[in-house]
């Protein structure tokens, strides 16, 4: 039997990055988060570990309610995106926002592709196919046949994505993460037009460097106020100067 969800749910890939562990932070008292993590778990209350204070280790602790979910999952293995959204399914009933924070960096020269391609590769699979598989399989199992719902409920997709897919980044070696993002981008808004059949939104952020441009907590804002919009195929800059939308 499913927990009655008092919030939205929100299925959050890359729970253990610096935006991801931010946001669990931030945001866990307005949403139900289901954390998907691979290596390193949320430094978040979850059902699985919370604060304890030694002089009263029974006490229960107000900085331990509204804990996230955390799911420990390497989603390029076979299966594992059908596993995480039907548990994220199983213990809430729903998924209202799914955030494909996820991203794999290597800092790498295709001149490295006569050798192998394997950065490429792994650089395309977790930052394209990967927020695409997520977000097919949640429609196949739970949104495709729901229209109605997932407008009353706002339902909807937030693709992170980057500046650096709107040009060179000259001698930092990012050619196969600014061209995932790129795509990334496009294949948003390819996503956004399928999906409005259904009634759930598709939008893409892409945020200039966090933390070191802009902090953390703005783009885990900017999340928030896209998951509160009617935007749909919008790619929402991000940076210094606040956010523009670009359709």
């Amino acid at each position: 039997m499913s927990d009655q969800p008092p919030r939205r749910v929100c299925l959050l890939t890359g729970a253990g990055g610096v935006l991801g562990q931010d946001f669990c932070r931030r945001w866990r008292h307005d949403y139900a988060i289901v954390a998907v993590y691979r290596r390193r778990p949320p430094r978040a209350p979850s059902q699985g570990a919370g604060l304890v204070d030694p002089l009263a280790p029974g006490a229960a602790l107000p900085d331990n309610r509204s804990p996230v979910f955390a799911v420990q999952s390497d989603l390029d293995a076979d299966a594992e995106v059908e596993r995480v959204v039907e548990l994220a399914l199983a213990r809430f009933g729903q998924v209202d926002l799914l955030v494909n924070a996820a991203v794999h960096v290597r800092h790498d020269r295709l001149t490295s592709l006569a050798g192998s391609a394997d950065f490429l590769d792994t650089t395309f699979s977790v930052n394209v196919t990967l927020p695409a598989r997520l977000a097919a399989v949640l429609a196949r199992e739970h949104w495709l046949h729901r229209r109605a719902e997932n407008e009353a409920w706002g339902r909807n997709v937030v693709n992170l994505s980057s500046m650096a897919a709107f040009g060179l980044v000259p001698g930092a070696g990012l050619s196969a993460y600014s061209a995932s993002k790129a795509a990334l981008n496009l294949l948003t808004a390819h996503l956004a037009y399928e999906f409005g059949g259904f009634g759930v939104r598709v939008n893409a952020l892409a945020p200039t460097s966090f933390p070191r441009l802009i902090p953390t907590s703005a783009v885990s804002d900017a999340i928030v106020d896209l998951d509160r919009s009617d935007l749909t195929g919008t790619l929402v800059q991000l940076d210094e100067h606040g956010t523009r939308e670009l359709h």
